[in-house]
Formats: C-alpha cells, structure tokens, sequence
C-alpha cells in the first residue's frame, strides 16, 4: 500500500482504540479497498448503506429456511451486509460526503438486519420442541422471548456500548469524538428544525432524542463527571485528566466491541449451523449480559472516582 493510501486509510476509520481485532484484520482492510473502488465510480455512502440494508434483509430470509445451504447463504450475506456497513463509514470519512440521510440509514441498518433475523428465529423455533422439554412446542413463549431480546437485552447492550465508545474518542480523540451527543442539544435542535422540508429529519431526531435520553440513564455517573468536567474546565480539558480518562477506559473498549457486531453475528452463525437458535438467545441474555453489567459497574466506577478527584479540587496539567 502506498503511504498517501496509508494515510487515506488510517482518515477511514475512527481510532484504533474502539476496533476490534476482526475489524482491524478484515473488515476495515477490506472495507477501505471497497470505498476506493466505489469513490473512483462516483458511488455515494448512501447508496452502499441501501444495499447493505437489502442484504441484511436477504440474510434473514435465508435463515428462515431450515436447510444448511440456505443457512450458509445467509451467513455470508450477513458478513457483505456487515462489510458494506464498513465500506460506507469509510467512504464518507475519505470523500467527506457526511449527510442528514446518511446518519437516517446508518441509524437505520443494523436495527433491520436484526428486526428481519430476530422474525426469522421466532418463526422457525414455533413449532419446535423446547429443549429438556420435548413434549411442548416453543409457540407464543419463543416470540415473547425474542421480542424481549431484540427490543431491550440487544437494544441497552448495544446503546451502552456505542455511547462508550463516543465518550472514548470524546475525551482521546478531539477529531473523531465529534459524535458524542448529549439529549438536551439533541432536543434543542429537534425543536428548532422546522417540519416543513425536514419530515423525515424530524422524524430522525425524535427517535434519536429518545436514543440519548436512554444512554444517559444508564450512566448517571457518568453524567455527574461530565457534568464536573465541563463546569470547572470548560471544552479545553486537560491533557492528564484525558490521559487517566484513557487508562480506565481502553481496557472497556474490548466489551464494547463484544456487545455490538461480531461475537453477536458469531454465535448467530454457530447457532444456524447447528439448528439450535434458542442457544443464541441464551448466549444474549446470559453471557452478553453478564458482560455488559460488568462494563457498566467498571465505567461508573471510574467515573465516580475522577469526578471524586475534580470535586476535592485535584489539578490535572
């Protein structure tokens, strides 16, 4: 690669810090090659995240299929999906072509993949028996159990582990942290857009309104810190107070990275190969779980102690 696509490709993605390994190693890479191929045919970031919309869907037809040859395609169109989720963040960041509906479809993307696999799992698994159970079917009780996997387990796990991440690049990366995003500001504009040409703008920031408002109720000290932050240092914090901000929460980032995409889509995949979805649900609401109460307990906590030090007066250089 040469050094000015080097560069290009360093532009491409947020910060080493909030990717993961199978990112870093594939999708990113692959991701970039893609972005340069869809920049040199004039192809928008939008146009990438609509196709990667329709595979998505695509995938969870496939899954809705009992037959492995079917459950295989569905694999690898949910890693094209995911790919092309890739393809357009980088494209954008490379060209600058940052748009209202791009953050719509973006926004938009993940939550359909999984609403179209999430139908698929509760309409296959109906009339199936219940493991240690055989003589009952799953029927009503698989689509309440999903219903309370996808709208809230998914949902908060994913929130958290999004807003973690911007909080990251908020206080490491002045750069990329521009998508860190408070409720009050988010409400102010909303209030301020007109409906009149903005319907779906509106529409948008209404739910993404909502969308913050959750993240920080499942941060309350979190919220007290930034709070402290802001009242004694303004916008120009201090290099040492971002530093140990740093040190706490790099080793979180791992979590983060667990609760969102990939070890999410692995056991989805595992549990499709073998024809057990139920054990997907379980791994959601046993082990992401477990994680996610852990990443929240151990953010709190360093917030709790930084906003500990700014209150009795500590001087960060």
């Amino acid at each position: 690669m040469k050094e000015e696509d080097k560069e290009m490709y360093r532009t491409s993605i947020k910060s080493v810090d909030t990717e993961e390994f199978l990112d870093l190693w594939f999708y990113r890479p692959l991701g970039f090659s893609c972005a340069l191929f869809f920049r040199n045919r004039g192809v928008h970031p939008n146009v990438i995240t609509i196709i990667s919309i329709f595979l998505g869907i695509a995938a969870g037809v496939c899954f809705f299929q009992e037959s492995l040859r079917w459950n295989i395609l569905g694999i690898l169109l949910l890693m094209w999906a995911n790919l092309y989720d890739s393809t357009d963040g980088q494209l954008a960041r490379i060209t600058g072509q940052k748009t209202r509906w791009g953050r719509i479809l973006d926004g938009f993307a993940g939550d359909c993949w999984f609403f179209c696999i999430y139908f698929a799992i509760a309409a296959r698994e109906t009339f199936q028996p219940i493991p240690f159970a055989p003589e009952y079917n799953w029927g009503v009780v698989i689509w309440i159990l999903v219903s309370f996997c996808g709208f809230w387990v998914h949902g908060s796990q994913c929130q958290l582990a999004d807003y973690y991440r911007n909080i990251h690049l908020y206080f490491t990366n002045e750069k990329n942290g521009n998508e860190f995003h408070n409720s009050i500001a988010q409400k102010k504009e909303y209030d301020n857009t007109p409906w009149r040409g903005n319907f779906f703008w509106k529409i948008f920031l209404n739910a993404y309104v909502a969308y913050v408002q959750n993240q920080e109720r499942m941060s309350p000290k979190f919220q007290k810190f930034i709070a402290a932050v802001h009242k004694r240092y303004g916008t120009e914090i201090p290099r040492e107070l971002r530093e140990q901000f740093r040190k706490g929460s790099l080793p979180l980032m791992k979590y983060t990275n667990i609760l969102t995409f990939n070890s999410r889509a692995i056991m989805l995949c595992f549990a499709m190969l073998i024809g057990e979805l139920w054990i997907y649900l379980i791994f959601e609401l046993v082990v992401l779980m477990a994680l996610f109460l852990y990443m929240q307990y151990r953010h709190e906590s360093l917030c709790g102690r930084l906003t500990k030090m700014i209150e009795e007066g500590h001087e960060f250089n």
